[in-house]
């Protein structure tokens, strides 16, 4: 079984035409949606949505995930956000609540079968304490997420609590949801300071509906991660990518470039990612 190749279309270009236009190129099938012509699509009127939906069908595009920063905010109280909102503007705990409503809305608009959400700011090292207080609110949101026939999957981001395989393990069996599923980002392990593959993915594997593929290594003088391009980083991109198929797998893996130039970093990192597949 061949995997579901995708990409975040704004990792490519804010143009829409644009970053199809690469896509198209190397039989990307799937578009995972965040910003589009320098907006946060939470943010977008609905004629641009319109817009962006009729590039879409005409390029036969289908939409593998909302991208949305639901619970990407301040769980303890309000400070300066701690890592990218790309283009989403800054909202509090309590509206957070009206964002999962309309990245709901968004779904259907789009006809996606997956809504993003995280494990809000790290401003701490997390335990189990910090994760039973978490639990609530991602239960509820994934409650109503199935209500609207939508899965809510939570990506474990090292900028907030839930940054490892293993610290989404624990808050997944906190949670103890059915609905409340997982999207893989082995890029991000890596910046919690885990092994992605085999140990990071192993502790959530049962739980993945949907991928992130963005590779990292650390730098030889400072010795921080850093972004890098497919193939080039120290993560096992190709032993994941087996055994995800072996497994039959059946989501999207979702290039998310995190290098410039962003189009030209897309176009090698999609060539090389579509060789590894």
């Amino acid at each position: 079984m061949r995997l579901k190749l995708g990409c975040f279309t704004d990792e490519i270009s804010q143009d829409l035409d644009e970053a199809i236009e690469v896509m198209r190129e190397f039989g990307v099938q799937y578009a995972e949606l965040r910003s589009i012509w320098g907006r946060n699509i939470l943010d977008m009127e609905r004629d641009e949505l319109e817009k962006a939906q009729g590039i879409l069908q005409r390029a036969g595009i289908k939409v593998a995930c909302i991208a949305s920063p639901l619970f990407k905010c301040h769980l303890f109280q309000e400070e300066k956000p701690r890592g990218d909102l790309h283009l989403a503007r800054e909202r509090s705990l309590e509206e957070q609540w009206a964002t999962l409503r309309r990245s709901l809305q968004l779904a259907h608009f789009f006809h996606a079968p997956i809504v993003r959400t995280f494990s809000f700011w790290r401003v701490c090292e997390p335990n189990e304490e910090i994760f039973r207080r978490i639990a609530p609110y991602l239960s509820q949101a994934a409650e109503e997420a199935h209500k609207e026939g939508v899965i809510l999957a939570l990506e474990n981001e090292h900028s907030c609590f839930a940054g490892s395989g293993e610290e989404t393990a624990l808050l997944l069996s906190l949670v103890g949801s059915p609905y409340l599923k997982v999207i893989w980002d082995p890029g991000n392990a890596f910046f919690a300071g885990e092994v992605p593959y085999p140990h990071g993915y192993e502790k959530i594997k049962n739980h993945i509906v949907h991928i992130h593929i963005k590779d990292a290594r650390l730098n030889e003088k400072t010795m921080e991660p850093e972004w890098t391009l497919i193939g080039e980083g120290e993560i096992d991109f190709p032993a994941q990518l087996r055994s995800l198929e072996e497994e039959g797998f059946e989501g999207v893996i979702s290039l998310e470039t995190h290098v410039s130039p962003p189009k030209e970093a897309s176009r090698l990192s999609l060539q090389r990612l579509s060789s590894m597949i």
